[in-house]
């Protein structure tokens, strides 16, 4: 079945619904021959069992009794059993009751009163049932209409995508009504398009779409509809050159897409039409809805964009500018008036050049690690680790950054291999540490602890610095957070960023918190287990090396 409702290649579904509404006739037309006949023969019986001896009846209730036929035919057959079954019963009565009996003739012509009022009681009768009858019908399809517009609203509101709703709609029509239906709904470009037709351009036959006039080309008028708002095509009075019936679907007057809807050879009754643009307002409010919804993530994504866009471009023009000039000032210094400096002064020169270079080397790492996160460009190497090793490794790296500051390690002896890329995990390990190197004060402890916690090994790298609250601890991690209060040391806030990109490439997660004295601490969880499929890859993968 294509998502327009119409019948996909092999279904021959409009035969099927033709067939069906032909079955339906031939039923009704049998039901009410059968009606008749049972009407026929409960006159005859009840005529011959009110001459059986012992149930003789006088006149006026025989007359009583033969109303019974009468009700009987209006309930179940409608007005034109009823006026056989009272047209009928007057003969019989006459026939086997009235004097003389077994002729039709009437002696006493007071009985012909008799008999109008007995027609008249009858009909009336016949015409209470027959009412009471439509109104029981008319409240049954009511319900039914409610039911399925109950169904379809609680369809819409669950649906996400512009074809869930088409189909809904589709099939709504398709089993309620016995329609079907093709749809035209906007490109990105705002222009309107076929959707989801079978054939391709929506037509019964997959023809005579090159036919230029509006009354007659499906898609001029769909255009139409979408651009006034208001039906078109069949038993509309407008455009109606076309077979087919075209709706809007709106929401809060504005036009989100347009049905085109085909009877199938049946004809379109006031109830079907009013249900059609039932549903028809339900398709357009959920089609309204996911536009809205489309648009506030747009909104949303744009407005993310132009703020990490203007992070970036503020963090990455200070954290340039700074060692630029410091490399900038030493070069000069050194190029224009060295032979002025002593040996300890060049060598602080060439110290300051040398920091900044490393501080924008720093910089274009970690940019450069975000991009390649964040892409999925980067393939992990799996091997098994030491932990103390890797700790070690990262100390020897910021050897420098450290300054007067200690690390104090504490790693249990008995702690199993870490599987992991080695590459990643010194630069996440390296990105922490550097992290609380540079909020806590010179001179200070930053502890560094390894121990198995739930099947996983927690690493916690602790300060002793001015430490975070609560809100800080949720955002930390954050591309190009900075803390107001800490603003004023240099960062671009993309280090515990990407730190969090690899434990969680990892398979594990990292948090942070208040320290356990003072400071902050922050705290990563690895999986000890390689994953089932995974196998390690060897240290000597060339791979490995050349990403190194």
């Amino acid at each position: 079945m294509s998502v327009s409702g119409r019948p996909a290649e092999g279904e021959n579904v409009p035969e099927a619904v033709g067939a069906e509404a032909g079955r339906d006739g031939a039923g009704r037309r049998r039901n009410a021959a059968v009606t008749y006949g049972i009407v026929a023969v409960s006159i005859g019986v009840l005529s011959v069992c009110l001459h059986l001896p012992g149930l003789a009846y006088d006149t006026v209730n025989a007359a009583l009794l033969f109303l019974f036929p009468v009700l009987f035919a209006a309930a179940y057959g409608g007005r034109g059993p009823a006026v056989f079954a009272a047209v009928a019963g007057i003969l019989a009565f006459d026939f086997f009751f009235i004097p003389p009996v077994w002729s039709f003739t009437v002696a006493d012509l007071r009985y012909l009163i008799s008999f109008a009022v007995y027609l008249a009681v009858a009909l009336m009768t016949a015409g209470l049932a027959a009412r009471l009858k439509r109104q029981v019908e008319a409240a049954r399809r009511q319900e039914r209409s409610t039911a399925a517009l109950y169904v379809m609203s609680r369809l819409m509101s669950d649906v996400s995508d512009v074809p869930a709703v088409l189909n809904a709609f589709s099939g709504h029509i398709r089993d309620a009504c016995g329609l079907a239906a093709d749809f035209y709904v906007p490109d990105k470009e705002g222009e309107l398009r076929p959707f989801g037709l079978n054939p391709p351009l929506g037509s019964m036959k997959g023809t005579e779409r090159g036919q230029e006039t509006l009354g007659q080309n499906p898609e001029l008028i769909a255009r139409w509809v979408y651009r006034h708002g208001e039906p078109a095509g069949q038993g509309t009075g407008k455009l109606g050159g076309s077979s087919g019936w075209f709706m809007p679907l709106k929401a809060e007057d504005q036009t989100y897409g347009v049905a085109e809807i085909h009877a199938l050879g049946q004809d379109l009754s006031p109830a079907v039409v009013l249900q059609v643009e039932a549903l028809s307002g339900l398709a357009g409010s959920a089609l309204a809805r996911i536009k809205r919804g489309e648009d506030a993530k747009l909104a949303q994504l744009t407005a993310e964009s132009e703020r990490m866009r203007t992070a970036l471009l503020d963090s990455v023009s200070h954290e340039l500018r700074t060692p630029l000039a410091a490399i900038i000032g030493s070069s000069t210094g050194l190029l224009e008036s060295g032979e002025l400096f002593s040996e300890e002064d060049r060598a602080e020169l060439l110290g300051t050049i040398r920091d900044g270079a490393l501080r924008m080397n720093r910089l274009v790492t970690n940019l450069l690690g975000m991009v390649q996160l964040e892409s999925g460009m980067i393939k992990m190497r799996r091997e098994w680790l030491d932990v103390g090793e890797l700790a070690g490794i990262v100390i020897r790296q910021l050897k420098e950054a450290l300054g007067q500051r200690k690390v104090r390690l504490r790693i249990s002896e008995d702690l199993p291999p870490l599987p992991g890329d080695i590459v990643l995990l010194e630069q996440m390990l390296a990105n922490i540490v550097s992290n609380a190197i540079k909020y806590s004060p010179d001179g200070s402890d930053i502890r560094l602890e390894a121990f198995v916690r739930d099947r996983s090994l927690a690493l916690r790298i602790e300060d002793e610095g001015a430490g975070l609250s609560e809100e800080e601890g949720r955002r930390i991690f954050d591309k190009f957070y900075r803390s107001e209060a800490t603003r004023h040391i240099p960062g671009t806030g993309l280090g515990l960023s990407i730190a969090k990109g690899i434990a969680e490439m990892h398979g594990g997660s990292i948090s942070a918190g208040p320290g356990s004295v003072k400071g902050a601490a922050v705290t990563v969880l690895l999986p000890l287990s390689m994953p089932s499929g995974v196998p390690p890859s060897e240290s000597s993968d060339p791979a490995t090396e050349s990403r190194d």
